[in-house]
């Protein structure tokens, strides 16, 4: 089978590159191989490559410039979505779709599941909901797969890179306590995602699923996890949110239910500072 991951060049479509469980042939595309705010491009890439299944790794993912920026922030994460939903529903072909905690607004206390109410705080997470909407209404076999707080430390630009380098240039960083959630290992949603294309999970359904790693923490916790793995002699001060001025206000609370995801899948998922610290781990051994 032939597949197609866009955003391909992303940590997300990076990690997946790297997978060593692909046994179908991928095909990794970014905005400079395949435009997917073109329907038509997109129907061109499909037949000439006998394309089976697309996996959407695409998206504007900038929160605050996201509010100055709606157009493209609209084209890229509902209008291209729609795009690739019309191609699928044209094709007869399955989607998986990557969508955020962002679609909440952040006022629980317990974690997210997939049937709670969607009350998204700006522009990012309004347009990730669109898309989500275009996928469901296309009527088209789907896995749509909300995560949060994404990381990878081989690829692209994340808080762990950030915190990374900010720990080693200073003596002294604040980070924020009032907002928590869960870390998650991008190889890890990678590793889920190649096994539901190997394993055709993806057969018969029309769901959204929420995959992150296990475990609870704040912005500051994970700062600190960052840093004392890091080596780096800087103290991490927890601070409010208030401390520093966003043109939107993040969700307080990101934790999301993945007990759907473990069930219909049997699927195991690891602690956050178990897959950090392997990752981490691993990535000093290499």
């Amino acid at each position: 089978m032939n597949v197609l991951v866009t955003g391909g060049s992303g940590q997300l479509g990076s990690e997946i590159q790297a997978n060593p469980h692909k046994k179908s042939c991928y095909y990794f595309t970014d905005i400079n191989s395949l435009d997917i705010c073109d329907v038509q491009a997109i129907r061109a890439f499909v037949q000439l490559n006998n394309i089976g299944i697309i996996v959407n790794c695409a998206a504007y993912t900038n929160v605050d410039k996201a509010e100055d920026d709606s157009v493209l922030a609209t084209l890229i994460n509902h209008t291209a979505v729609e795009n690739l939903a019309t191609v699928c529903k044209e094709h007869n072909l399955p989607l998986i779709h990557i969508s955020t905690d962002y679609v909440f607004g952040g006022s629980k206390n317990t974690p997210y599941t997939e049937t709670d109410p969607t009350t998204p705080l700006g522009v990012y997470g309004r347009t990730k909901l669109a898309g989500e909407q275009a996928i469901q209404q296309a009527g088209i076999e789907h896995l749509i797969i909300r995560t949060a707080w994404l990381y990878s430390l081989r690829f692209g630009h994340n808080f762990v890179k950030t915190i990374q380098r900010l720990s080693a240039e200073r003596t002294e960083l604040k980070v924020v306590f009032d907002q928590v959630g869960t870390p998650t290992n991008a190889s890890d949603l990678a590793d889920f995602i190649v096994q539901a294309v190997e394993n055709l999970w993806y057969k018969g359904k029309r769901e959204v699923y929420h995959f992150s790693n296990e475990g609870v923490c704040s912005w500051y916790d994970f700062a600190v996890t960052i840093v004392a793995q890091s080596g780096n002699d800087c103290k991490v001060l927890p601070c409010r949110s208030d401390e520093f001025p966003s043109k939107v206000t993040r969700p307080a609370y990101s934790v999301l239910d993945k007990t759907k995801l473990k069930k219909d899948f049997n699927y195991p998922i690891p602690h956050w500072r178990h897959s950090f610290n392997c990752y981490i781990n691993c990535k000093l051994l290499n």
